[in-house]
């Protein structure tokens, strides 16, 4: 039979175009009953298979190619068990057939994580079966009635693909990795017929996912469900046998089969058109999945379980393997895989506007073949400056090439496909590049290496200016970059953000979400407000900015790609690593910068340089909102102001030492987010007296904004209980019941006095009104 090459075209797919591929131009034919009984006859002469006859029809119905399955199960003098896969688990020994099976002939099993949950519609009932004492490859599910396995499994597909679909990706190029099956005799409490099928075990999602595709870009969840209920079942949802009729099981398999050859014939009628549409695509890519049957069980000598129990253990084994113990690719592994593979598609489909040589530079850049030493050769410019071998310079030049208007889109499409999903927006991107930048200085840094990747998924150094159009400015000081960037220089500006925002991200001086420590003490992570990392570097690297140019250009003078900076690095992480001074690695320090100063580099009164906290550079990127924004100390007990002596006793002094801009006060925070000490041991000690000689409505002005601090100040606690209570989990509360009670009480009471206040007020404003227009009526 001449062998027709399979066919690739472009379907919409919702708002979406896909790149459908390997379409088979002919779908299979339903299985004879000769090749039914081969299956049979090899599945019963293999002796380490047990299975029923009914259930070897049922995985003979199942598969696309009977003929490799018998050719697997014959027995042969050098392989008596025949040319089955062999799995080893605790306890026992798995044999099982791997072929293709048709979507509409299995079913979604059980799983452990189902069990385990409350669902409205229960599972069967699971009960292991042997033969003399010896166990066989199946499980019997008892149901309630058809009307119960109907549910169940719509519930099944319904719930899956409302937690996760790889729908585009299974139409772009078919599911690709192996269900894990067996068969199941399904039987009923109501004395409805049993009958054999296939049931997923593992792979309910790319099932779930490929039923999705069926029913079309426009299905939901619910639509989809019940789209694989009818095909399965039928659309009634009783199916009552007639006079001299087949059993349930074959009229069920007929309905599916009738359901396959309508597709079939549409599926015909599409391929004929110069263009197949989405509808072919659809039934191309969902007909037919891969699959291992699992069909033979041998328990190992000396095991604890018994016969029945045998075979459903052991698959549950390998369902931990899959989904427990074997250990996957964590999140960055796999963004090096898509960013590195999206980067080889671009440079081999050849469509890019940048030359394919140049883009081979890059692609060696990204994956280390480009050591750091060769950077000057590599980019040096006809009479232009090279630019140093260092690790910071190869981050510089890697996130200028890779964010170019002509590359940043296709590598965004091609990542997007590789990962099967519907968009990618610019963080998502900056996600790919965070693994790909660290990689000279991981192993030095590995202490910060979450926090740092933390950051790109929150979009790193992607700002709104370094993915348009720029150069690098090649130089050995970065300072030299401030002067030409605050006269406007993009390319200035560009460098600088990149080299700075890439050093203050490795170095842990700027993490994701920086506003979920807004109320911490700055030496702890603290920051004045909210903002995405990439909004922040943006607003270092304006123009008008000087304090954040030059907090960004001496972070990259100072950083070093061997070490971490001591702004990073925990006591007692320095504790545990003792080492001699002048050693290589050893900490360095980033500083604070003091326009004021000469070397720009901020000094106590002691004369020693300022640590610089990732406050502080929060701070320099936006400092007009960082004084409107930035959070109180709540205030419980008021503080008591010194007596006025004279006329230098100013409104904030009247207020009780808290100011309303900076809020440098007795005991606030001061601008800068330092705390100052109230009074000293000159200053008289504040007594009852001194609150009574201010006025009553100076007094109460002061209550009222310790109350709304502390009312915010409890917002933001019970905001960040709720960010960590993902974290904590469930061994331990993120807030005892009692606790919560004692808060319930409190806020109740708090809620009925604001509540009487409010009330009152609003009783005098509306006398108050009444009389002016009585007044001025009477005029």
């Amino acid at each position: 039979m001449p062998v027709h090459a399979p066919r690739s075209f472009t379907v919409q797919w919702g708002s979406d175009s896909v790149l459908v591929s390997n379409v088979e131009p002919d779908l299979p034919v339903a299985t004879g009953d000769a090749d039914l009984a081969k299956v049979v006859a090899a599945g019963e002469a293999n002796p380490v298979t047990l299975l029923p006859e009914a259930a070897w029809r049922a995985v003979a119905r199942a598969t696309t190619g009977p003929d490799g399955v018998a050719v697997q199960l014959r027995p042969t003098p050098e392989e008596p068990a025949g040319l089955l896969m062999v799995e080893n688990v605790d306890g026992a020994t798995l044999h099982s057939v791997v072929t293709r099976v048709y979507l509409s002939e299995v079913l979604p099993g059980i799983q452990p994580r189902t069990g385990m949950e409350v669902m409205e519609i229960p599972d069967p009932q699971v009960q292991g079966i042997t033969d003399e004492d010896r166990p066989c490859a199946i499980v019997r599910y008892r149901f309630q009635d058809l009307a119960h396995l109907r549910n169940h499994v719509w519930q099944t597909i319904h719930g899956t693909l409302s937690l996760n679909s790889y729908a585009p990706s299974v139409l772009a190029r078919k599911v690709t990795r192996n269900l894990i099956t067996h068969p199941v005799e399904i039987t009923f409490e109501d004395g409805t017929e049993s009958f054999h099928a296939l049931v997923v075990r593992d792979g309910i999602t790319r099932l779930a996912s490929a039923w999705a595709v069926q029913a079309g870009p426009d299905a939901d969840a619910a639509e989809a469900a019940g789209l694989a209920v009818d095909s399965l079942f039928g659309k009634n949802s009783a199916v009552s046998p007639g006079p001299g009729s087949d059993p349930l099981g074959q009229r069920l398999a007929a309905g599916r089969e009738r359901w396959r050859r309508a597709l079939r014939k549409e599926f015909a009628q599409a391929m004929t058109a110069e263009e197949p549409g989405t509808r072919a695509a659809q039934i191309a890519q969902t007909y037919v999945l891969p699959a291992q049957i699992a069909v033979g069980a041998e328990g190992h000598p000396g095991h604890l379980l018994a016969a029945e129990d045998i075979f459903d253990d052991a698959i549950r084994s390998v369902l931990a393997s899959v989904h427990v113990e074997f250990k996957q690719w964590d999140t960055a592994a796999q963004n090096v895989e898509v960013a590195t593979r999206a980067l080889k598609r671009v440079i081999q489909l050849g469509d890019s506007l940048v030359p394919k040589d140049d883009l081979q530079v890059v692609y060696g850049l990204a994956v280390g073949r480009i050591p750091v030493e060769e950077i000057p050769s590599v980019f040096a410019t006809d009479g232009g400056t090279a630019p140093p071998g260092t690790a910071l310079w190869r981050s510089v030049y890697l996130v200028h090439a890779l964010t170019r208007p002509e590359l940043l889109d296709p590598l965004k499409d091609q990542a997007k496909a590789i990962k099967g999903g519907r968009r990618m927006g610019l963080k998502g991107f900056a996600e790919l590049l965070g693994p790909l930048i660290d990689l000279p200085w991981r192993s030095y840094k590995k202490h910060v290496t979450t926090q740092a990747r933390n950051a790109w998924n929150n979009g790193g150094v992607l700002t709104s200016d370094v993915i348009q159009e720029w150069d690098p400015l090649p130089t050995d000081d970065f300072t030299s970059l401030v002067k030409p960037a605050l006269l406007g220089d993009r390319d200035a500006r560009c460098t600088l953000a990149v080299a700075g925002g890439v050093a203050l991200i490795a170095d842990k001086l700027l993490t994701r979400n920086v506003g979920s420590a807004l109320m911490a003490a700055k030496e702890k992570g603290g920051v004045p407000f909210r903002a995405d990392v990439n909004q922040v570097i943006e607003d270092l690297s304006q123009q008008h900015n000087e304090l954040g140019l030059w907090t960004l250009a001496l972070a990259a003078n100072r950083f070093r790609s061997d070490a971490l900076p001591e702004n990073a690095v925990t006591m007692r992480q320095l504790i545990h690593k003792q080492k001699a001074e002048g050693e290589a690695g050893t900490p360095y320090v980033h500083f604070k910068v003091d326009l004021d100063e000469a070397d720009q580099i901020e000094r106590d009164a002691d004369g020693v340089p300022v640590m610089l906290h990732q406050w502080d550079v929060v701070w320099a990127s936006n400092p007009d909102r960082a004084l409107k924004a930035r959070p109180q100390k709540a205030l419980f007990v008021p503080p008591q102001p010194e007596p006025r002596t004279g006329p230098a006793a100013g409104p904030a002094e009247a207020a009780g030492g808290v100011t309303g801009a900076t809020g440098e006060g007795v005991t606030s925070e001061t601008g800068d987010g330092e705390s100052r000490e109230a009074g000293s041991s000159t200053d008289p000690a504040p007594g009852p007296s001194q609150e009574v000689s201010l006025p009553a409505s100076q007094r109460a002005a002061e209550h009222r904004y310790v109350l709304r601090q502390s009312v915010t100040g409890a917002r933001d606690s019970l905001d960040r209980l709720l960010l960590l209570e993902p974290e904590v989990g469930s061994h331990t509360p993120i807030v005892p019941v009692t606790v919560l009670d004692e808060l319930h009480k409190l806020l109740i009471g708090l809620q009925t006095d604001v509540e009487n206040l409010r009330r009152k007020a609003a009783q005098e404003e509306a006398v108050t009104d009444g009389e002016e227009a009585s007044e001025e009526l009477e005029v």
